[in-house]
């Protein structure tokens, strides 16, 4: 006559027998969801466990392998909003299923059954690991909720996907003047971020928003009004060309079907007569707003050249604060006022500055800290960034992201003296844009 197995039919009488058990048992809940069921208890559902626990770590080294092979095919995979819902669903299934798992370990277990010393010892143990897993199954879950919300959100435009023009993408980058209710009102910083399709290499293009006599191409809109450009002296600078695009809308009629803005438009088609380049998209980033995401990175590091004051450039006003020379952790609100502040300061060294902290942005905006501090970023990405990107890009452009990383960034600021600003020179600057893409080029960029 056989044995009875100590695990599925023990001597229940038996408190050593049983506190042994009931150890074994926890333990292989935890490693393997299921197998407790499979030998104690319910096969099927112990089946199911670990079937689900298998299909996890699966899809888990599959996920691995993708992003290892193909990276733009793993970014597009977790900003597809479908993609993000069926794993939020399969989450949360496997979060239930771990639940039912664990309490029926835990009958199994009977308690009741083991030794005194061993009861809450055992107990604490199955349910620590559930809280666990399930915190990290639930976080994911969540992050993928919020994934989803903020992409439907901030990436909602309709517009197809645009190839690039000479080997590049080139977006507009706009900072809206602070406050929800003047979002982009006469963009207080405006440039272009020119990506190579294949490298990576990353060239930011600074247009100081005094610009004058912005020309305009016979296709576009703004030709009719100004043939001869944009031409009456200071009362014309590039920047008030957002507020000319709103409230002539009729220039644009479809501009908010494609996830844009007339003034946008507007802008869009001046900074490309200026810079001779096809602006696929844009970024439009309201100010204010900017210093929540720079909060929700944690901050960000920076190498400040000199001694800077900050305040606004109102008559009389005095330094309320100064950020120190050398390298600088700064908040949200310190940022933003160092990269705005006008006391005793150029619009050119201003520009400067933004730069100075657009890259600090893109050198933090890591996969990790992103995923860290992921619900922070989303909140606050989703009240400060308007973009006509379609969803369906954010893999391609992800993936040229994290190849941008491991090089240096090229700057060109259309600043004097190199640059005069009241008569753009379209011949040099078109000259000088060349030079910067050129990864090879021995030429320092503009300061």
């Amino acid at each position: 006559m056989s044995r009875p197995s100590p695990i599925r039919n023990p001597d229940f009488s038996s408190p050593k027998v049983m506190t042994k058990r009931a150890w074994w048992l926890v333990i292989l809940n935890l490693i393997l969801p299921g197998s407790a069921q499979l030998i104690a208890g319910n096969r099927f559902i112990g089946k199911v466990g670990i079937w689900a626990t298998l299909g996890a770590l699966i899809a888990i080294g599959l996920g691995l392998l993708i992003n290892w092979i193909s990276p733009a095919t793993m970014i597009g995979l977790l900003t597809n909003p479908m993609s993000l819902t069926v794993l939020q669903s399969v989450l949360i299934a496997y979060c239930i299923l771990w639940v039912v798992l664990t309490l029926d370990t835990l009958r199994l277990v009977r308690i009741v059954k083991l030794w005194p010393s061993a009861r809450w010892a055992v107990s604490i143990l199955a349910i620590t690991g559930l809280v666990i897993g399930l915190g990290g199954a639930g976080y994911a879950a969540t992050v993928a909720g919020s994934a989803r919300g903020a992409i439907l959100k901030i990436f909602e435009s309709q517009k197809q996907i645009e190839p690039p023009v000479d080997g590049r993408y080139n977006i507009l980058l706009l900072g809206g003047d602070a406050g929800p209710d003047r979002l982009g009102l006469r963009p207080d910083s405006i440039s272009v971020a020119s990506i190579d399709a294949k490298t990576g290499q990353l060239v930011l293009i600074g247009v100081p928003r005094n610009t004058e006599r912005a020309t305009f191409a016979k296709g576009s809109p703004l030709y009719g009004p100004f043939p001869n450009g944009y031409d009456c002296g200071d009362l014309c600078l590039i920047s008030y060309l957002y507020t000319y695009g709103q409230e002539h809308p009729e220039l644009y009629p479809n501009a908010v079907k494609e996830g844009s803005q007339p003034g946008i438009e507007a802008m869009r088609d001046a900074v490309e007569g200026l810079l001779g380049l096809k602006l696929q998209y844009f970024v439009l980033i309201d100010m204010q707003g900017f210093a929540d995401l720079i909060d929700a990175l944690g901050g960000i590091t920076l190498d400040v050249p000199q001694r800077t004051p900050l305040a606004a450039a109102i008559p009389g006003s005095k330094p309320f604060g100064w950020v120190e020379a050398g390298t600088q952790h700064l908040n949200g609100e310190t940022a933003l006022w160092y990269s705005r502040s006008r006391y005793e300061s150029t619009d050119y060294s201003r520009m400067s500055r933004q730069r100075d902290v657009q890259e600090a942005i893109l050198r933090q905006f890591t996969p990790q800290n992103v995923i860290l501090r992921f619900q922070a970023v989303a909140a606050a990405g989703t009240q400060v960034v308007k973009t006509d990107i379609p969803a369906t890009m954010l893999g391609p452009l992800g993936d040229l992201s994290i190849k941008a990383k491991k090089l240096p960034v090229t700057r060109l600021e259309l600043v004097p003296e190199e640059f005069n600003p009241a008569y753009p020179d379209l011949k040099k600057i078109s000259a000088a844009i060349k030079d910067a893409f050129n990864p090879k080029a021995t030429s320092k960029p503009t300061p």
